[in-house]
């Protein structure tokens, strides 16, 4: 089979399209973590994804106070005195609200990549922050669904506009 005869394939390699079908004309929706394209019409299992999700990250933020409430008895343990204490927790705290509001800014416009990098140490040490702003957005809407679904409806009024604008063949319009 030549290049040109085979049909269209993702990374997966998978075919792009059904065989017999037209390829889709337009921008497609950017597919979302867990909930693939199913948040633009809300289908295919949406409102379980969603459930899922925030249970998942409300269960992960739980597992993970655990885990660091048996790091702090260790320090404990350890016998680290209470400033090395009162230090840990003040860190977690503060990581963990700016981790908070660095995901919940996310969910609403596209980070700056270079900032993304220089904060990636501080939202590591503060993930229990990041696991309750995805638990609380999942409660409205998919995380990151306001975004995409603006980007999306831009997109497709841009192609709109573009491909209704096309009226005839140019080379018959008259000239003068």
């Amino acid at each position: 089979m030549s290049d040109e005869t085979r049909p269209a394939r993702d990374e997966t390699g998978t075919p792009a399209a059904p065989a017999g079908s037209q390829p889709a004309t337009g921008p497609s929706p950017e597919p979302l973590r867990f909930f693939g394209t199913t948040w633009v019409r809300h289908d295919g299992g949406y409102a379980l994804r969603r459930t899922a999700a925030a249970v998942g990250s409300l269960a992960a933020a739980a597992a993970s106070c655990l885990v660091l409430r048996f790091a702090f008895d260790g320090l404990q343990i350890a016998g680290t005195g209470t400033f090395v204490g009162l230090l840990v927790v003040g860190m977690f705290a503060v990581c963990s609200a700016l981790a908070f509001r660095h995901t919940w800014d996310g969910f609403g416009r596209r980070p700056d990549p270079d900032r993304e990098s220089s904060l990636r140490g501080l939202l590591a040490i503060g993930f229990v922050g990041s696991l309750l702003a995805y638990f609380l957005r999942c409660l409205t809407e998919a995380p990151g669904e306001k975004l995409h679904r603006a980007e999306y409806e831009t997109a497709r009024a841009r192609h709109e506009a573009r491909t209704t604008r096309r009226t005839g063949n140019p080379a018959r319009r008259r000239r003068g």
